[in-house]
Formats: C-alpha cells, structure tokens, sequence
C-alpha cells in the first residue's frame, strides 16, 4: 500500500498543497485574489474569503485533516458565482468568459 503525505486545501483556490507549502502559498494565494478581484466590474466583486476555524483536534494533539480540508473546500466553492442563464458556478473572471456565449436554450 502507498502511502501519500498529508495535503491541505487552500480555502481560497480549493487546490492541494504539502503541509509544509500551504504557508507559502496562502498569503501569495490571497495576494493574488486581491488582485483578480480589484480588476472585476463592481457588481461580480466578492467579499474577502474567510480561513474557515476548525477546532477539532484529536486526543493525541493534531489537527483533523479531514474536516480541516473539507471547511477549507467549502470555502473555496462559496467563492464561485453561478451563471443567471444556465446556473452553472465560476469563478468571476471566467464568469465573464462564460456569458459571452451562454444562451438560453429555444422553446421547442
């Protein structure tokens, strides 16, 4: 049996990083959103996402990866803003890209 290292979720991508990268990434990660999200029109920008607080450690101390990354995933889809056509979720810069060829579907 293979065994893998432990990963973490970032809450604001929702990708996986090695315990050791996710404070690297985070705070590049969010730089990063800032960004991206100052360069949306006014009505598609969103609040700044939350590290989500998962209290949940064990009796030996550690934290509980599994709900630790399911809060983070969580996080990280409520970021996604859904289609008023089809209803399908994006993130607001490929919502953009989406709608310029998204079409209500014909009455038959």
């Amino acid at each position: 049996m293979i065994r893998h290292p432990p990963t973490i979720v970032c809450y604001i991508c929702g990708r996986e990083y090695g315990t050791k990268s996710i404070s690297i990434h985070e705070p590049q990660c969010l730089k990063k959103w800032y960004n991206e999200n100052n360069l949306l029109p006014k009505e598609l920008r969103r609040p700044e996402p939350k590290k989500p607080e998962v209290r949940t450690i064990s009796a030996k101390g550690f934290y509980d990866l599994v709900a630790l990354n399911e809060a983070a995933w969580q996080s990280s889809q409520s970021q996604l803003v859904p289609c008023s056509v089809c209803g399908r979720t994006f993130l607001p810069d490929r919502l953009i890209v989406h709608q310029r060829s998204c079409k209500p579907k014909a009455a038959k």
